[in-house]
């Protein structure tokens, strides 16, 4: 098993989560919310407006989002999804756990973890000039609308 921190459009309510929930994909468990201690740009960019964070660590905000663990299936589809190593690189962020989920209380709030996280391996040089964010939210009122896989061309 393996610690996954998800901070897009994987995150409850986001229109990725269903992959999460998908048992045909792996087996997740959602263990904790959680916030980078490092500061990383997470920026919305493309012309599908998709949430990107930059491995950039001091630059940004501290990023909000939630902790999982997963089976190697689930790794290895979460790898898939997010086109490691073309599009994704996988790393390991260091986490702050903010509250665990339901009788879980593995560490207690405020303590140090680590997980693996998604970040992109490219980018464009004016992506450093967009707002970044501390919580992504696909339907937040930054207003740029998130564009599904299928409907991408």
């Amino acid at each position: 098993m393996a610690r996954v921190f998800v901070y897009g459009s994987l995150k409850k309510g986001q229109p990725n989560y269903h992959y999460i929930l998908d048992k045909n994909n792996g087996k997740a468990e959602f263990l904790a919310t959680a916030t980078t201690t490092q500061r990383y740009p997470l920026v919305i960019a493309t012309k599908y407006n998709l949430p990107f964070l930059l491995n950039l660590s001091g630059q940004g905000q501290r990023v909000h989002g939630e902790l999982y663990q997963v089976d190697e299936k689930m790794l290895k589809y979460l790898d898939d999804f997010e086109c490691v190593p073309t599009q994704y690189q996988r790393t390991v962020v260091e986490l702050e756990v903010k509250e665990w989920a339901g009788n879980r209380e593995e560490m207690p709030p405020g303590s140090i973890t680590e997980a693996f996280v998604y970040s992109t391996t490219t980018y464009q040089p004016d992506w450093l000039s967009l707002p970044t964010y501390d919580n992504y939210n696909a339907y937040g009122d930054h207003g740029l609308t998130f564009t599904l896989r299928e409907n991408r061309h």
